[in-house]
């Protein structure tokens, strides 16, 4: 017989391995945008508003896969509610609270200024 806790882990890692693909997904296409960029500015253009976008889309995708891998370990802390658990639970989100807060910050930052650029 399945057990929940043995679904509830299942569910835990697929939902964490969604969000490593996406990390993922977000960087292969970076590292390909980003050559295509750098290829454009050997031939003498000027590209820093492709780098600011290249930079805004890799933080989304970073933004998303962290959101997938903070739901992954609240899954997993419902199945262990230890204290340590629960602790070592508390740094990971906080950890990456900050750093989610960081990049949507600097997205936010860099929208504002190219909306400023084209006025």
């Amino acid at each position: 017989m399945i057990s929940a806790t043995s679904v509830l882990e299942d569910i835990a890692t697929g939902v964490g391995i969604v969000g490593v693909a996406v990390i993922l997904w977000g960087v292969v296409v970076a590292i390909v945008a980003t050559v295509s960029v750098e290829l454009s500015t050997l031939r003498h253009r000027n590209m820093p508003k492709a780098r600011i976008r290249l930079r805004q889309q890799l933080g989304s995708s970073l933004l998303l896969g962290l959101e997938f891998l903070i739901a992954a370990d609240v899954i997993r802390s419902v199945i262990q509610p230890t204290l340590e658990e629960v602790a070592v639970l508390g740094g990971i989100v906080a950890i990456r609270t900050v750093i989610s807060y960081s990049l949507h910050k600097e997205m936010e930052s860099q929208s504002v200024s190219e909306r400023e650029e084209k006025q």
